[in-house]
């Protein structure tokens, strides 16, 4: 499939996991793609795998407005417009509510919501031009509700409920926001829990596929939303988690 011929995606967060996998996944199905991320050497290492003349590296700390209009503008100078934006970047936070610092409960938001934020509305102006879309990377941590996750939480929480807002605000002038929610997905966010058997045990048995996701199970998901495939479809948080929001909570008995 061609589905992204001639466009223009910026993918935050595309050094690694997700991001890179989304990137590759759009680049094969023909777009340009602007890679954003903090780590140069991260960014370039994906680059490498990819038709230069398709793509821009271009490091970036999304929880910083000037660095997220600065990845915008080179963007639209290199390639002249911009299709899809997909909002990837991320990073969570594990413990108590109660011994939660100022200092994590700001860095959590900066960057799984100040950047979504930054990012939707520098994008606008140019996504309105081409009739593009936005594709917000949440979770089901912003579905419901997790133990020792109350920052992670709130933040995609925001999020989800973020995507609905602009998808209103903005469908009738031509631009679908939509946003998919991950469960448990093997990256380097989540790699402290591969080495806790017990743990990774508890996650499969609330799974009923049985296992955590790959990268690149999930970035089918974003390039659906972001294709002419989904040409009416906004304001979906569509949860791609291996059926853990099928679930009532309740216990299994079989």
């Amino acid at each position: 499939m061609k589905r992204f011929e001639g466009k223009v995606a910026i993918i935050t967060g595309a050094g690694t996991g997700i991001g890179a996998a989304t990137a590759r996944r759009l680049f094969e199905e023909g777009a340009s793609v602007v890679l954003a991320g903090r780590r140069r050497e991260k960014l370039e290492e994906v680059a490498a795998t990819l038709e230069p003349a398709r793509v821009l590296v271009h490091p970036t700390d999304v929880a910083v407005r000037a660095e997220v209009d600065s990845l915008v503008a080179a963007t639209v100078a290199r390639f002249g417009r911009l299709d899809v934006l997909i909002n990837n970047a991320g990073a969570g936070s594990f413990g108590p509510f109660d011994a939660a610092t100022d200092e994590e409960w700001r860095r959590i938001m900066a960057i799984n919501l100040d950047g979504v934020f930054f990012g939707c509305q520098t994008a606008l102006p140019h996504l309105l031009e081409s009739r593009g879309n936005i594709v917000n990377v949440s979770s089901v941590s912003g579905l419901g509700g997790d133990w020792g996750l109350a920052s992670y939480n709130a933040a995609k929480g925001a999020v989800t409920n973020l995507t609905r807002a602009l998808a209103m605000e903005y469908g009738a002038r031509g631009v679908r926001v939509n946003a998919v929610s991950p469960s448990l997905t093997l990256t380097e966010m989540t790699r402290p829990l591969e080495g806790n058997e017990a743990a990774m045990g508890r996650f499969a048995e609330r799974m009923p596929i049985g296992r955590p996701a790959q990268p690149e199970e999930i970035a089918p998901a974003i390039a659906f939303l972001a294709s002419d495939d989904a040409v009416f479809v906004t304001g979906v948080n569509l949860p791609v988690d291996g059926g853990v929001t099928a679930s009532n909570g309740q216990p299994r008995l079989l």
